[in-house]
């Protein structure tokens, strides 16, 4: 068996992949950070200083997944599809547990997305926490699945991850839908709490210090237009605190996705806006 990333002379190189057939190609991956009884705890209520830690830690997953390549220098850049991050929290072991899938159609495999995104969604997970509890550990992050490709299908043996790990991928089939206070991708039951067509808003981290507001449902007919503009607009009209969201740079997720003023909104589209993830 030979190394792919290096050429007859032993250099480190891109492999080109432009000859190669495209497919499906999934991978999955687990991480876990250890952290003390009363940290997890405070995780789980919401009570820690920084605001809602699992929703943070998963958006800097997702955005980590999509710039691997500007990460591990030989990594192509890839037009992923699909990249769902699920927490389960442990709290007779006292650790949160992260799992992370990523998929595409194309020419390469996706397993270093999905080792990014948990090792950053663990960090950012580190970095929500750690005002409270310095001493968390983060450790055994390792590849659960992998599917497509000539390599062949993997599967980690022998680890209570590998079905949560499948569930994983196959929960990103459908819509995602996060109940409140819940790490799974899919939950049953409407994101609004409105009875007919609307939007739910979530503001996080410091954010929601700022403007007092942490979530609120907004009639999807307040809109006038039916995108993140439009919603903004509705927001503004609903409550003036909402001003400032044009306050500095405020980033925009519609389904956990990054998204820009121009993003189309439909029923039941989950929208969160928070200011970007920083240390400190």
């Amino acid at each position: 068996m030979s190394l792919t990333h290096l050429n007859v002379r032993g250099e480190a190189h891109m492999v080109d992949v432009a000859d190669k057939a495209e497919s499906r190609r999934e991978a999955t991956a687990s991480g876990r950070i250890r952290m003390k009884p009363e940290t997890l705890t405070l995780l789980a209520e919401g009570g820690l200083p920084k605001g809602d830690v699992l929703a943070t830690a998963r958006i800097a997953g997702i955005q980590a997944a999509k710039r691997t390549h500007e990460l591990i220098p030989l990594c192509h850049a890839l037009a992923l599809t699909r990249v769902a991050i699920d927490f389960r929290l442990d709290e007779d072991e006292s650790f949160v547990e992260v799992t992370a899938s990523c998929r595409l159609n194309g020419r390469t495999g996706v397993e270093m997305e999905a080792l990014t995104a948990v090792s950053v969604a663990c960090l950012t997970l580190y970095d929500m926490c750690k005002a409270v509890d310095k001493d968390m550990e983060i450790g055994a992050i390792r590849l659960e699945t992998k599917t497509g490709g000539v390599s062949g299908d993997y599967r980690r043996l022998g680890t209570a991850a590998t079905a949560a790990a499948t569930a994983v991928v196959r929960a990103a089939e459908g819509p995602i839908v996060t109940g409140e206070g819940q790490a799974g991708e899919v939950a049953l039951g409407s994101r609004c709490n409105l009875p007919g067509p609307c939007i739910r808003v979530k503001c996080l981290a410091e954010l929601r210090e700022r403007l007092g507001v942490g979530d609120v449902s907004v009639p999807l007919a307040d809109l006038a237009s039916a995108d993140v503009a439009g919603l903004k607009a509705a927001l503004k009209a609903l409550d003036p605190c909402f001003s400032r969201l044009d306050e500095g740079r405020v980033l925009c997720a519609v389904n956990q996705v990054m998204a820009g003023d121009d993003t189309p909104l439909t029923d039941q589209d989950e929208v969160a806006f928070f200011p970007p993830v920083t240390g400190g």
